[in-house]
């Protein structure tokens, strides 16, 4: 299930609250506070792309389904709370607000989060150049302290003859 339902449900409450004059206050009005937290999480889960919403899908999470059983609400008695403050402008404007502050806030904090974290990658990054570069440097060192040493010059062993010296053999008594 995608939160189309539950947005179409939204409107057609809101365009028929319009036409049949004040709601009455719903018995189970779903607080200010409340529908604030509703309307933020349905804004965050909506805004989900695709591979997320499925991933939801797979692991029995659906959107609608999950905000109402989060908050204890059904969808009758959203669609009655939404329509009663629908209908009383100031209310509405004001948990609208909320919802847009919030996540606004939250998009900063994100934001902040997101930009700490490249900057301690670049740092880590850098890091392992220095790093990789100064064992470069220590190998290369290596090599030259290596090519200098002189116990390690590898001459060729001359064999008596080659050097033209005779060997006196050994005789045997």
């Amino acid at each position: 299930m995608k939160l189309k339902p539950f947005l179409l449900v939204f409107i057609l409450i809101f365009f028929l609250g319009a036409c049949t004059g004040a709601p009455k206050k719903p018995k189970n009005l779903i607080s200010k506070e409340m529908m604030v937290n509703i309307l933020i999480d349905a804004k965050l889960i909506t805004s989900a792309n695709t591979i997320s919403r499925r991933t939801l899908a797979e692991n029995g999470v659906f959107p609608d389904s999950y905000i109402f059983n989060k908050y204890g609400v059904d969808s009758t008695q959203f669609a009655q709370s939404n329509a009663y403050y629908t209908y009383k402008v100031n209310d509405y404007e004001e948990i609208y607000t909320l919802v847009k502050d919030s996540l606004d806030k939250l998009k900063a904090k994100y934001k902040a989060l997101q930009e700490q974290e490249q900057r301690e990658k670049k740092i880590k990054d850098s890091l392992k150049a220095i790093e990789l570069e100064a064992l470069s440097k220590k190998s290369d060192s290596l090599k030259t302290v290596k090519d200098k040493d002189s116990l390690l010059v590898e001459t060729p062993i001359k064999t008596p003859q080659e050097e033209g010296v005779l060997i006196n053999p050994v005789s045997e008594k």
